[in-house]
């Protein structure tokens, strides 16, 4: 941007370059609408032009189509014009303002995100989820990460979300941060690891992905130069936005800037006086021609004045507060607005008359002393020195030189309240005489300087004392006399008036500014104070006046006159005349601007004469913005315009800059444009109530077009414009147009419909619950909008039914939208199968879930004061769903079970809902599950029992895992029936227990009737087998103890009740099976005990007294002297022993249950121990035969020894019966030794090592 303050040469450059293309038709006139594409903003019509246009149809079409060309070009130079004239008084607000100031408590606004931001957001983690980056991550990160990026990013709602302009960069990492709080909350504890560090870590990843290989440092510095010129601006910057938002071209800034001389702060301070002294005048006129504009009431056009009156009287107040400044760049500072004892009321002038005290300066003098020149009288070694003083002060004196170099350079700084000081400069040199008391002064010279004076150092003769010889002494010194803030100008003038000045003289006059409103002019005297005659300036007009006859003195005229009064001033020069009647017009306020009597020549003109050279640059800067039309813009009175539709004009081309810049603003201003669009509302009377409605419109355009607005910022202005409407303004303004109640009432109705349209699109409107807090704003500011007035509150039904509506379209909108993007509707006109159609149904209550989810997580807190809106808006969007979810299931074969998931992946959301749960929804779900569950268990227990019949009939024993295979493939088939009735969850409390009621009896029934065909299979396996030795326990007999084994275990499991019952089946089913087993062990041990009898049987053969037993001796004796015949019945004894411990390693290896092998331990050794017993009580008087005796020991002692290694408790091999038999045995072997032969090694005592001789 250019300076505004740049030199003359490069604005000169500007100038001619653009007077090449911009030129007037004729002379003097001023720009034209043909002008070119540089003042219209388009190229101007042309014979060359129109030549070149291809052939029209008809003359007629042709002059028509030029016609509307020419229309259209003087539209467009007509609002190029109000542009401009515009951007004069926005310039105006920006040099001077005194009722505004830039805010800096307004919210920082993030960088918003554009189309191609999100698009490479997306890129950048789809990268990350490739594997395409360097960023290290666990599962669960890498899991969060897929679901943001599949949920978030890809959204459709997002995507429109950035094009309304809505979403920052702020919104993606919140959303990120509150997707991933839920997941490290629900991960396992680690020790030493805290879940407040994985969130810090796994946001620190996510801004590593976020920003990809941008370099961070640059990042931080665009994000600091946007975040401070969000704050404060200076006037430069200002400037140029505010070019850029009415589309004024540098050059014209540069123009208008220096011909309004916007960096002249007093012109400025005049401008506005003459502006709010006009609005005074067109108060009065309204009210004495009755022209006001329509109020509500008849009583408020007196109000209406006053009104006016009062904000002109503020404006000054304001004005009045802001220091009286000499110029320069003027700081956008904090406005000072307290009492100021210097505020003259205009309307009692006579009362607050000034008096010379009021006007006393006070000026800051610099001298320097450089140096002296022509000093050779004195010999070169003296000392010479300085002294200065400015009369009435105090004297400095400057360091001592030698005569041969009086320099010094020697500063001194006095103050003084004389405009015309008298200064005094000597010059001295020391003393040689023995009695001398005062050093000797060789010269002086006395200086007069104002404020005008020459800065730059200068020569003065030195007037000479006695004791210089030297005749021609010279002083080389700088006066610099610092002009005070309130001096305005300075100089000598001739005047004359009636009360003041009465003689026709030349005086030093000082036009002094007391305070915003009050000038005088002063003339002093040399060495004074105080003025020697002032005049107050108020109510005087200035002008150029032509040369006084009878006047001699002075060449340029000017008078100041008011009524009864004509003070007559004459200046030197034109210059300077030209310069005083400026200060004066910016003093006085008048509204009449003086213009010299002839132009003045233009520097950059041809041919000028050199006799006006010498013409204020000011007055060069209006004459070049003359020629090029500026002028008209320059000097309009702004009392004339409408700054109504101006206000609403510059406010709406601000609202579009705004929206459009780097920021995701949701409609609020940055604090410059605030500041600049506030100063023009105070300045020129735009009424509060406008400006909002206004702005309301606006907004509400942006919104209806897509824009995000800040519905706190529609709730701001809203409220204001009610207050005002209903006569309850905070600022005490009570007149209400008729315009703007109507205008407030149609803007209101729009707001509601635009509000309720909202709330319906919530999901869209307000994706992810973005912008933060605006849905809930949102709910605030239509209550407010359905109040009647500003202080009755709306009754809480009212506002209820209207969010109930909004949320019943909300639920058909939503499920509309849901079923297009699952593409049910595609589906129209072609077969769809049952279980295609199933299919689509789940993929849609998926995406129902996912919506309703998202409500409960985004949503939910802004509806906190309407939970049973919400819950019912979730009712009629599922009643939505049930209607597809119905016609599916219709469908669908009575035979199919495929719609159990449906149930499972609604029931288990809707049960987890405190709302949903068991709503009519919930409810429907059940009534329309209950029969399918019933029939499928009942053609469940059906099928089992069937596979039970047909599996036991065909039965091979084979073991099968931990039993049988028709034991296994029942207990999985109960036990997956259990599992899938326990998955459903079923809500219903009730229908809950029946079910696992009913499992239980059924798995009860199940197992019984496995375990009783099982038993019955046992009996008859042992029924059908061998009664020998060569029996051998196989494994079906096994695996029909396993089968009672795992129906031990499963029935536990399936057949145990929970929820505080007693396990009655469970227990009744324990004890069919115990039962059971008992009597299969019995039934094992009878088949071992009959083993046992067979063996014995052999062997009674042998009793004594029996002719078998004579036989058989006496054959083995005999057979005994010819042959070596083995020992009689060592094998049988060997076959039982074998038999026995076959049977237990089988037993012991295949049956899967401890418990019941140490049971079939116990009984068998017992069994056939009392056996033994028994059939030795029988022989009790018989003595045994050495055989019978040798086979009995040999079991006896393997039976003991076999058991005992098996774990039977000594407690039962040491049985009485077992003592009683081995006493009977003992005995009988001792019998036995001293017969003929003996026992052959075979002893009860030696048995052991027998076993291992055999072994």
């Amino acid at each position: 941007m250019l300076d505004p303050s740049s030199s003359e040469e490069e604005s000169d450059g500007i100038v001619e370059e653009e007077s090449k293309e911009v030129m007037a038709p004729q002379a003097g006139s001023r720009i034209s609408p043909s002008r070119t594409s540089e003042s219209s903003g388009g190229l101007a019509p042309s014979s060359s032009r129109s030549s070149a246009r291809p052939t029209s149809p008809s003359p007629s079409a042709a002059s028509e189509q030029e016609k509307e060309d020419v229309e259209k070009l003087q539209r467009e130079e007509e609002e190029r014009k109000k542009k401009l004239q515009l951007y004069v008084f926005v310039m105006r607000c920006v040099a001077y303002p005194f009722n505004a100031k830039q805010p800096t408590d307004m919210a920082r606004r993030q960088q918003k995100i554009t189309k191609q931001q999100l698009q490479q957001t997306k890129d950048r983690f789809q990268a990350f989820l490739n594997g395409d980056t360097q960023i290290v991550a666990d599962e669960a990160f890498i899991n969060a990460v897929q679901s943001y990026y599949e949920v978030f990013l890809k959204s459709d709602r997002v995507a429109k979300m950035v094009q309304s302009g809505g979403f920052s960069t702020n919104d993606c990492r919140e959303v990120f941060k509150r997707h991933i709080e839920k997941r490290v909350r629900s991960l396992p504890e680690i020790d030493g690891l805290s879940k407040e560090t994985v969130l810090s870590s796994w946001m620190a990843k996510f801004d590593t992905i976020y920003r990809g290989d941008e370099d961070p440092r640059k990042a931080q510095q665009r994000m600091t130069a946007s975040a401070a010129s969000e704050l404060i601006l200076s006037k430069d910057q200002l400037y140029e936005m505010f070019q850029n938002i009415l589309g004024i071209k540098k050059f014209e800034h540069q123009l208008l800037y220096q011909a309004c001389q916007l960096d002249n702060l007093d012109e400025q301070a005049a401008q506005i006086r003459r502006e709010l002294d006009g609005r005074l005048q067109m108060a009065d006129q309204i009210a004495r021609g009755g022209k006001f504009p329509k109020f509500v009431s008849k009583e408020m056009e007196a109000m209406y004045i006053e009104e006016l009156k009062s904000s002109v009287n503020q404006l000054m107040a304001n004005l009045e507060s802001m220091p009286v400044s000499k110029g320069g760049e003027f700081k956008l500072q904090k406005l000072k607005r307290g009492h100021n004892t210097s505020i003259i009321d205009m309307g009692q002038e006579d009362e607050n008359t000034l008096s010379k005290s009021d006007v006393v300066l006070s000026f800051t003098l610099e001298v320097v002393i450089m140096e002296v020149q022509g000093l050779k009288s004195l010999a070169p070694n003296r000392i010479v020195y300085c002294t200065m003083e400015v009369e009435g002060g105090e004297k400095l004196q400057t360091d001592q030189a030698e005569a041969s170099k009086p320099t010094w350079g020697t500063q001194g700084d006095f103050t003084t309240t004389h405009p015309l000081p008298a200064v005094k400069v000597k010059l001295f040199t020391e003393s040689t005489g023995v009695l001398a008391l005062e050093d000797k002064e060789l010269g002086r010279v006395v200086l007069h300087p104002t404020p005008n004076s020459p800065k730059q150092s200068e020569l003065h003769k030195m007037a000479l004392t006695k004791a210089c010889p030297d005749h021609d002494l010279k002083i080389k010194l700088a006066i610099r006399m610092d002009k005070p803030q309130n001096m305005k100008h300075s100089g000598y003038l001739w005047a004359f008036g009636k009360n003041v000045w009465k003689r026709w003289k030349k005086r030093f006059f000082v036009l002094v500014q007391v305070s915003q409103y009050t000038f005088a002019m002063c003339s002093y005297r040399e060495k004074k104070s105080e003025p020697q005659e002032l005049l107050q300036l108020d109510g005087y007009t200035v002008d150029y006046t032509d040369p006084q006859p009878g006047l001699d003195g002075g060449r340029a005229f000017f008078n100041a006159v008011k009524e009864g009064d004509t003070v007559i001033f004459a200046s030197d020069d034109e210059q300077d005349r030209i310069l005083w009647v400026q200060a004066m017009y910016r003093a006085t306020g008048q509204s009449h601007k003086p213009v010299p009597p002839t132009q003045v020549q233009k520097l950059n003109s041809k041919g000028g004469a050199s006799a006006q050279m010498d013409a204020p640059i000011s007055q060069f800067y209006a004459d070049r913005a003359q020629k090029h039309g500026m002028d008209e813009f320059i000097s309009a009175n702004p009392c004339s315009f409408d700054h109504a539709s101006l206000f609403e004009m510059v406010q709406r081309l601000t609202l579009d800059h705004r929206l459009n810049d780097t920021f995701c603003c949701l409609g609020w201003f940055s604090p410059g444009q605030v500041f600049v669009l506030d100063e023009y509302c105070a300045r020129n009377g735009v009424r509060g109530c406008h400006r909002h409605l206004c702005y309301l419109r606006d907004l509400l355009e942006r919104a209806d077009n897509g824009a995000m607005i800040d519905p706190t910022l529609l709730h701001y202005s809203f409220a204001f414009c009610a207050s005002h409407v209903h006569g309850n303004r905070p600022d005490g303004l009570s007149t209400v147009k008729v315009d703007e109640k109507d205008r407030f009432e149609e803007i209101k109705e729009r707001l509601r419909v635009i509000l309720e349209n909202q709330i319906i699109h919530f999901r869209y409107c307000f994706p992810f619950g973005r912008p933060e807090g605006a849905l809930k704003a949102t709910l605030s500011l239509l209550e407010r909008v359905l109040m009647k007035d500003i202080v009755t509150p709306v009754p809480q039904e009212e506002v209820k039914g209207v969010i109930r509506k909004c949320l019943e379209q909300a639920a058909q909108l939503n499920y509309q939208r849901i079923t297009e993007y699952a593409k049910i509707e595609e589906n129209v006109g072609r077969l769809v199968t049952p279980a295609k159609k199933l299919e689509e149904t789940i993929r849609l209550a998926e995406l129902v879930i996912e919506v309703l989810q998202q409500n409960q997580e985004h949503h939910a807190e802004a509806f906190a004061w309407w939970t049973d809106l919400m819950v019912e808006h979730a009712e009629n969007f599922l009643a939505l769903y049930a209607v597809d979810m119905d016609a599916a299931l219709e469908i669908q074969s009575p035979e199919s079970w495929d719609s159990f998931p449906l149930f499972q992946l609604l029931n288990d959301f809707l049960r987890t809902d405190y709302h949903l749960c068991n709503g009519k929804f919930h409810k429907h779900l059940q009534d329309l599950y209950a029969p399918l569950v019933v029939r499928y268990v009942d053609l469940m227990e059906s099928s089992i029992a069937q596979s039970i019949h047909r599996g036991f009939e065909r039965e091979s024993w084979e073991p099968v895992n931990n039993g049988s295979g028709t034991s296994e493939d029942l207990f999985w088939k109960l036990d997956a029936l259990q599992t899938f009735i326990r998955d459903l969850h079923w809500p219903e409390e009730e229908f809950a227990k029946h079910l696992e009621s009913r499992m239980k009896l059924m798995s009860s029934d199940m197992i019984e009737n496995c375990v009783k065909r099982t038993r019955m299979a046992f009996e008859s396996k042992l029924t059908k087998s061998s009664r020998s030795t060569d029996f051998r326990i196989s494994p079906t007999i096994c695996t029909m103890f396993n089968v009672m084994v795992d129906a031990k275990d499963q029935s536990a499991k399936l057949c145990a009740m929970e929820m505080g019952q007693e396990k009655q089946y469970h227990s009744q089913i324990d004890e069919l099976i115990e039962e059971s087993v008992k009597d299969m062990i019995q039934l094992l041990v009878a088949k071992f005990v009959v083993i046992l009898e067979s063996v014995l049987a052999k062997i009674s053969r042998y009793d004594e007294g029996t002719l078998f037993s004579s036989f058989l001796s006496f054959t083995v004796k005999a057979a005994s002297k010819y042959v070596d015949v083995p020992k009689p019945g060592m094998d049988v004894a060997d076959g039982y022993v074998t038999f026995v411990r076959h049977s237990q390693d089988m037993l012991r290896d295949k049956v899967n249950e401890e418990v019941y092998i140490e049971r079939l331990f116990d009984q068998w050794y017992t069994a056939t121990m009392n056996l033994l017993g028994t059939w030795l009580t029988e022989r009790m008087d018989q003595q045994l035969h050495v055989y019978q005796l040798k086979i009995l020991i040999r079991i006896a002692k393997k039976k003991y020894r076999d058991f005992r290694l098996q774990g039977v408790l000594d407690s039962t091999l040491n049985s009485k019966m077992y003592d009683t038999v081995r006493n009977r045995l003992t005995l009988e072997e001792a019998t036995a030794s001293v017969r003929e032969g003996g026992m052959q090694g075979i002893s009860m005592k030696d048995s052991d090592e027998e076993d291992e001789e055999d072994d």
